[in-house]
Parts: C-alpha cells; sequence; structure tokens
C-alpha cells in the first residue's frame, strides 16, 4: 500500500472517531417530578391488568397543595404531561361508560369534592389545552382529611365490591375515585 493511501485511511479513521465522539448523546438530568406507575391488579405478577395510569409525582416541598393543584381549576393530576390512564376491560366511573382503551385523567381540585375527568385527548402536556368537549366521563367525589401527610403525590387502587377504587393522595388531602365493571 502506498504511503498517500495509507495516510488516508489513517486520517478517515481518525476524523470517524472523532465524529464519533463529538455526536455522543447527551442525557438530561433526573426529572425533579419522577413518572410513577399505579396499577389493579397492583401484582407484578398478575398479567391481567383491569387498569394503569401514569402519572408523575410531584412533591410539596415546603409548598401547599392549593398552590400546586389550585382549587376549581383543571389539574394534570401529577407534573409535567397529564395523567395516561388506561383500562384493560369497558369500565363506568359512576353511571357513565368508559370503553377499554387509554384517556387523559384530569381532575377539578375543591375543599369538599374533586370532579375526576375521563378526556378522549392523549399525549397533552400539563392541562393548558384541556377540551370539555373530549370528555368521556366526570364525576365528582368527596374529600378526605388524613391524620399523616403525603410529602410526594400518590395514587394507588383497591379492589371494591363490583370494581376497584383509585385512591389520590397528597398532603392531608384524600380521594377515592371509583370505578366498576
Amino acid at each position: 500500500m502506498k504511503k498517500s493511501t495509507l495516510f488516508t485511511a489513517i486520517t478517515f479513521l481518525f476524523l470517524t472517531l472523532l465524529s464519533v465522539n463529538l455526536n455522543a448523546q447527551e442525557f438530561s438530568d433526573l426529572d425533579k417530578s419522577p413518572m410513577d406507575v399505579a396499577a389493579f391488579p397492583s401484582s407484578y405478577k398478575e398479567s391481567n391488568k383491569l387498569v394503569k395510569i401514569t402519572y408523575s409525582r410531584p412533591q410539596l416541598k415546603g409548598r401547599t397543595l392549593e398552590k400546586l393543584a389550585p382549587n376549581e381549576k383543571v389539574w394534570r393530576t401529577g407534573a409535567n404531561e397529564a395523567a395516561e390512564i388506561t383500562f384493560y376491560v369497558d369500565m363506568k366511573m359512576g353511571d357513565q361508560a368508559i370503553p377499554a382503551g387509554t384517556y387523559t385523567f384530569y381532575v377539578i381540585p375543591g375543599e369538599k369534592e374533586w370532579t375526576a375527568i375521563i378526556s378522549k385527548d392523549l399525549n397533552v402536556w400539563g392541562s393548558y389545552y384541556y377540551n370539555e368537549a373530549n370528555d368521556v366521563a366526570r364525576l365528582a367525589v368527596p374529600v378526605k382529611d388524613a391524620d399523616e401527610s403525603l410529602e410526594a403525590f400518590s395514587i394507588a387502587f383497591e379492589k371494591s365490591e363490583d370494581g376497584v377504587h383509585m385512591y389520590l393522595g397528597w398532603d392531608k388531602t384524600r380521594v377515592a375515585v371509583p370505578f366498576t365493571k
């Protein structure tokens, strides 16, 4: 091999390696409100789920619940993207039918009750573009006070007589949203 061909090959290899290093992936820091999932049944061993919700978990960090999720305003039910709920079977919220599928889950907080909202919107950031015309179901549910304060917004499911209850908890506020088969 001639010296000029060898030099060209080495130069090409060096530039290729240099460009790979220059184009290395940059990763963002951890979200301040990490994403989480709650499902029913909650056991990872159980693959036949009825419902699953994906949401981000904001923390109080010295702030009030009313500051982060203001009363009488549509809230994304968490942080960042609006919470997305998937029903694997047809369900009802109150007397309103919800066909199996994926939806956005919003709430409107209030002092004595919260309004739970299932919307056919998907891939929504926050609740800035909430459109009531896209609601599939709405249900007012009572607010209860707890003795224990939760620093991070949390969602959990529990079996009920005819379906499942989705519990929302933050600070000392607790809300149960009933879903039936």
